[in-house]
C-alpha cells in the first residue's frame, strides 16, 4: 500500500513558495515592469500548475530521503558506539585478574555447555557450506552424492532424520506439557488473586491495640512478652539502621526485648555492632547483645543458640528481622492482634517492601518477581490453603509452635522453609498480611543477586530430599501432602527451573539445526508473553519492561536450574551460605525520622553523646580506614551465561538462513540478553 500523501507539510511548502515570490516580485517591480509581456495560452493554462506540482513533489521526497538517510546514520553510529563499548567492557573485564578467577574453576555444567556450543558451531559451519552449494534446496543423496562432502551431508541428514530428531522432539513435547501444567496453575493463581481482590477477603484481627500513651495509663498486662531477634553477619552497611528501626518500635518497653545476633567474623564489625547496642541500651531499651564462638549452621545455628537462653521461656512470640530489614514502628501493634483468639495459629507473615526498587534495571525486575510472590503466591496460599513458605524474615512466631515443630534446624540452607513445612505437618496454621509491610532491601549487583538465587533454588531441593518421608507419613490430609509435594516442591521449585533451561537454553537451538523436530511459535512467543503479562500485573508500573523481564528470566534459568541440580544431587556448592551483600539504602522518610529522633536524644543527655563518642567513635574511624584500603571490587564475566550467548546467537544464525521469522528474533534477543548478563552489564557498575 502507498503512503498518503502528507499534506500539512505541502501546505507549509506552498506558503513558503508564495512568501519567496512575492519578496522577489517587490524587488523587482519597478526594473522590469516595462519589459515584461504576458502571453496566455487558453489550451495550456494548467501545464505550469502540474510542474509546479511536480517539483513540489520531488523536493518533498528529497527532503524525506534525506530525513531517512539522517535517521539511519544516526542509528548505524550508536550501533557502532555501542557494540565498540562492549567490546571495550569485555576486553577490559576479561584482562582483569578478578574476571580470569572465574574461568579457573569450571564446574560440570559449564563443561556441558562449552561442549555444546562446539557442537553447534561445527553444526553452524556445516550449515552454510550446505546453504552456499544450495543443498537446502536439493539435499544430496548418498546414492547421487559425487564429493564426499556431500557424502558427509547426505548421511548428516539420514541421522537426524531417524535417530536424533525424533527423540528430541519427544523431549519438546515433555517440556512443553511440563509448561502448560505451570502456566495452568499461574492462572489458577491469579484468579484467586483476583477473587480475593473483588470479595476483599482479608485476615480480621480480633482486637486492636491503642497507642503506647494510652496503654501505660491503663495495664501493660494486655501486652504479650515478645522477643524480638536480629540476626545478622558481617552487616557492615545496614547493622545501624536495622537496630534503630526495631528499638523505636511502638510496644511497651517492659514487654519487648531486642536480640542482636551477630555472627561476624570482622572485629570491626562487631566493635561497632557492639557500640551500637551500648548506645540504646543507655536509652533504656531492653537490648542484648548474642556472639557465638562457634558459627555452626549459618542462620539456622544462630537463632538456635539464641532459643536456648533461660529469659526466651518468658515470652510467647518472638518477631524476627533480617539486617536490612527496617519494620514499622506499629508493626507489633498490626500482627500480634491477629494471635488472640487462635491457638493453633503458628506464624503470621508481612509483605516485603523495597527501598531501592527503582535503582536500576536488575532491582526493576527483581521487583516484578517478588510482587508477583508476595501479591498473588502468598496472599492466594495464606487465604485458600493456609499455608504458605516462610520468608525468614518480617514474620511473628509463637514460641510454642516453634518448640513443638522441633525448633530450627541445620540441616538446610533454607531453614525458614524447614521450619514452615514441620510446623504445617504438625497442624499449625499460617496468616499472610498483604497490607503490613517491612521495608527491606533488594541486592543490586548481578553478583549478589545470583548468589542468592543459587541458595533459594538449591535449599528446596535439599529440603525435599529430606522431609518428603515425613511427608508421607505425617497425619495431615491426603490434599496437603499433595500440595506439598506436587505444588510446593515439583511444580515450583523442580519443573519450573527444569522446562525453562531445556526448552529455551537447549532445545529451541538445537531445532534450528535439526528441522524435523519442531517449536511451535506459541511456545516460543505467544505463551510466555501471556504468562509475562499476568506476572506483570501485581506491579503495573513496570509494564514497559515486561519484554526485559521474560528475556532476563529465561536468562536467570540457567542458575536456578543449576541450583536445582545441584540442591537434589547433594553437590558440595549447595550447601553453602554466602551472605547478600546490601548497601545500607533507606527511604527518605525513615533518615530523616531517625536523624531527627538522634538530635532529640543527644540534647537531652550529655551522657548518651560522651558515651556514642568514646565507644563507637574509634570504631567508626578504624572501620572507614578498612574500607578505603580494602580490595577494589570489579565487574565480573559469567561462563555459562556467555557460552549461552554465543549457542543462541550461533543457533539465531541458522534460524535466518531458514527464514524463521519469530524464531530469529527469539533467539536474537534471547542471545544478546545472555551476553550483556555474561558481561555483567546489568545492576550496579563498579569497576
Amino acid at each position: 500500500m502507498s503512503r498518503a500523501q502528507n499534506y500539512e507539510f505541502q501546505e507549509w511548502w506552498n506558503k513558503q513558495r508564495e512568501r519567496d515570490r512575492e519578496l522577489f516580485a517587490d524587488a523587482n517591480h519597478t526594473t522590469n515592469a516595462f519589459l515584461t509581456v504576458e502571453i496566455r495560452s487558453p489550451t495550456s493554462d494548467r501545464a505550469p500548475e502540474k510542474d509546479r506540482n511536480r517539483a513540489r513533489s520531488a523536493r518533498q521526497l528529497s527532503w524525506v530521503c534525506l530525513l531517512r538517510f539522517q535517521q539511519l546514520a544516526s542509528s548505524l553510529a550508536w550501533i557502532t558506539n555501542s557494540f565498540l563499548n562492549l567490546l571495550r567492557t569485555a576486553n577490559r573485564r576479561i584482562a582483569s585478574q578478578d574476571s580470569a578467577s572465574e574461568f579457573s574453576n569450571p564446574s560440570r555444567l559449564y563443561r556441558i555447555i562449552k561442549a555444546f556450543l562446539i557442537v553447534v558451531i561445527l553444526l553452524l559451519c556445516f550449515e552454510l557450506l550446505a546453504y552456499f552449494k544450495g543443498w537446502h534446496f536439493s539435499p544430496p543423496s548418498v546414492e547421487s552424492a559425487e564429493l564426499m562432502v556431500e557424502v558427509l551431508y547426505a548421511k548428516w541428514l539420514d541421522i537426524r532424520a531417524r535417530y536424533l530428531a525424533p527423540p528430541l522432539q519427544s523431549l519438546a513435547n515433555v517440556c512443553i506439557v511440563l509448561f502448560l501444567i505451570q502456566s495452568v496453575d499461574r492462572v489458577i493463581l491469579v484468579l484467586g488473586c483476583f477473587w480475593i481482590k473483588l470479595r476483599r477477603i482479608k485476615p480480621e484481627p480480633a482486637m486492636e491495640y491503642p497507642v503506647v500513651a494510652d496503654a501505660e495509663a491503663g495495664s501493660v498486662e494486655d501486652y504479650p512478652m515478645v522477643l524480638v531477634q536480629i540476626p545478622m553477619c558481617n552487616e557492615r552497611e545496614v547493622y545501624q539502621q536495622s537496630i534503630a528501626a526495631v528499638c523505636i518500635l511502638d510496644w511497651p518497653k517492659e514487654r519487648m526485648i531486642v536480640q542482636v545476633l551477630d555472627d561476624s567474623d570482622d572485629l570491626d564489625v562487631q566493635l561497632l555492632i557492639k557500640a551500637e547496642v551500648q548506645k540504646w541500651q543507655q536509652r533504656g531499651v531492653r537490648i542484648l547483645y548474642r556472639h557465638r564462638l562457634i558459627r555452626t549452621g549459618y542462620k539456622a545455628g544462630n537463632l538456635k543458640s539464641a532459643m536456648t537462653c533461660d529469659y526466651v521461656k518468658d515470652y510467647e512470640f518472638v518477631a524476627i528481622f533480617d539486617a536490612d530489614f527496617q519494620p514499622a514502628p506499629d508493626f507489633l501493634k498490626k500482627t500480634i492482634p491477629h494471635f488472640k483468639g487462635k491457638d493453633d495459629l503458628a506464624l503470621v507473615q508481612a509483605r516485603w517492601a523495597f527501598v531501592n526498587k527503582d535503582e536500576n534495571l536488575l532491582t526493576r525486575l527483581q521487583n516484578i518477581n517478588l510482587s508477583f510472590h508476595f501479591e498473588v503466591e502468598q496472599q492466594v496460599n495464606g487465604i485458600f490453603i493456609n499455608f504458605f513458605g516462610f520468608n525468614g524474615t518480617a514474620g511473628v512466631w509463637r514460641i510454642k509452635a516453634l518448640e513443638d515443630c522441633g525448633g530450627w534446624l541445620e540441616r538446610t540452607t533454607v531453614e525458614d522453609m524447614d521450619i514452615a513445612i514441620r510446623a504445617h505437618l504438625c497442624g499449625w496454621k499460617f496468616i499472610y498480611l498483604n497490607d503490613v509491610k517491612c521495608l527491606c532491601e533488594l541486592p543490586e549487583s548481578y553478583e549478589a543477586y545470583k548468589k542468592q538465587q543459587y541458595r533459594w533454588h538449591s535449599g528446596p531441593m535439599q529440603l525435599f530430599r529430606l522431609c518428603f518421608v515425613d511427608i508421607l507419613r505425617s497425619k495431615v490430609s491426603f490434599m496437603k501432602k499433595a500440595n506439598l509435594i506436587f505444588l510446593f516442591f515439583l511444580l515450583r521449585k523442580l519443573i519450573l527451573p527444569f522446562y525453562s533451561f531445556t526448552l529455551f537454553c537447549i532445545i529451541l537451538p538445537l531445532t534450528m539445526f535439526m528441522p524435523e523436530a519442531q517449536l511451535p511459535a506459541w511456545v516460543v512467543c505467544y505463551v510466555p508473553g501471556i504468562m509475562s503479562i499476568l506476572n506483570i500485573l501485581p506491579a503495573p508500573r513496570s509494564f514497559p519492561f515486561i519484554v526485559p523481564y521474560l528475556l532476563f528470566e529465561n536468562t536467570m534459568s540457567v542458575t536456578k536450574f543449576n541450583a536445582m541440580i545441584s540442591g537434589l544431587f547433594r553437590f558440595g556448592s549447595s550447601y553453602e551460605w554466602i551472605v547478600t551483600k546490601k548497601l545500607g539504602r533507606s527511604s527518605e522518610a525513615d533518615l530523616v525520622a531517625f536523624a531527627e529522633k538522634e538530635t532529640e536524644s543527644l540534647v537531652e543527655t550529655s551522657s548518651l553523646l560522651r558515651s556514642s563518642s568514646d565507644s563507637g567513635l574509634k570504631e567508626l574511624n578504624k572501620l572507614e580506614v578498612t574500607k578505603k584500603t580494602g580490595k577494589t571490587k570489579r565487574n565480573r564475566l559469567y561462563r555459562k551465561e556467555l557460552a549461552l550467548a554465543f549457542i543462541l546467537l550461533t543457533a539465531s544464525m541458522r534460524s535466518l538462513l531458514s527464514a524463521q521469522g519469530i524464531h530469529f528474533y527469539f533467539l536474537l534477543f534471547q542471545g544478546i540478553t545472555f551476553l550483556v548478563v555474561g558481561l555483567d552489564l546489568i545492576g550496579e557498575q563498579v569497576s
